[in-house]
């Protein structure tokens, strides 16, 4: 079956967070830099993510069945809060092991694939991180939007690490774990932010200004009088709304129902994909129109 733009991001991305976690780890091996090795870890999280994300990419978009009537977009939700775990147990590792490279004094060898292999990652989180967020946002996916996170992050990171190789070539052999503590203190940042996204999801937090939105959406529509009641949760990267909408009580049932229908339209304009269910109450005594 043919990948559609997400499928397709997320398997480059995947691909290319393997590349990297090899390359860093025989890079930190060889030259004992904990720096590198954090940043080998950091880009073997992503590689997990990005095997989260295919998963939930090829899971949310099927279509809603009987044991899921809302649809999988669920999914995405549960992949960006395995990721942030990920990220939470990898801020433990780095720390606990800069620390006691700063105990012992020990520094990294100096050596110039080390600072290659960094400055190749940066190109690449660089490319791949633009091109998550791109498809991202076009298709409101948050697992990958979690991943461009994950691929953005390593950016600063890296650049972290490199000064820190650097000051160690230079005799500064304590700047390679300050430079882990770094790595560790930026994962922990984007893990956070991940854990606020991914909880509210899972617990149907309507976006923000979502239902302010609608409603103004909605009350614009001809036909509709006065203010709709609204309720908005995201599933993924659809947003499910419930309205009850009041139109003139001399309507009929045909012109009803198109009212409904051009409500549906409306809200879809500003929220593409959205799942709409239109509930139509009449009011008696008041003039159609369009507004309140």
């Amino acid at each position: 079956m043919a990948l559609d733009a997400k499928g397709r991001v997320a398997w480059v991305s995947l691909a290319a967070a393997a590349v990297l976690t090899s390359a860093k780890l025989i890079a930190g091996l060889a030259t004992d830099s904990i720096g590198v090795l954090s940043e080998a870890l950091h880009s073997a999280l992503d590689l997990v993510a990005a095997v989260m994300t295919v998963f939930a990419i090829s899971r949310s978009g099927r279509p809603a069945d009987a044991d899921h009537q809302f649809g999988h977009g669920k999914y995405e939700n549960l992949s960006a809060l395995f990721e942030t775990l990920l990220l939470v147990a990898t801020c433990a590792w780095i720390v606990w092991e800069a620390v006691e490279r700063l105990e012992e004094g020990r520094a990294p060898e100096s050596s110039p694939w080390a600072f290659a292999v960094m400055l190749l990652s940066i190109a690449v989180d660089v490319q791949r991180s633009r091109a998550l967020m791109r498809v991202a946002r076009e298709y409101g996916s948050q697992a990958l939007e979690a991943d461009a996170l994950h691929f953005s992050s390593d950016v600063i990171s890296s650049c972290a690490v490199i000064a820190g190789l650097a000051l160690s070539a230079a005799g500064l052999g304590w700047a390679d774990p300050l430079a882990a503590l770094a790595v560790a203190g930026v994962v922990l940042v984007a893990a956070v932010r991940l854990i606020g996204r991914s909880v509210d999801a899972l617990l149907d937090r309507a976006p923000a200004g979502a239902r302010e939105a609608v409603r103004t959406r909605i009350g614009s529509v001809e036909g509709v009088i006065g203010e709709a009641e609204v309720r908005v949760r995201p599933q993924g990267p659809v947003l499910h709304v419930d309205a009850v909408v009041h139109v003139d009580g001399r309507s009929t049932l045909d012109e009803a129902h198109a009212v409904a229908s051009r409500v549906e339209d409306a809200v879809r304009e500003s929220f593409p994909g959205a799942d709409v269910n239109v509930h139509v109450e009449p009011r008696r005594g008041c003039d159609p129109g369009g507004g309140s």
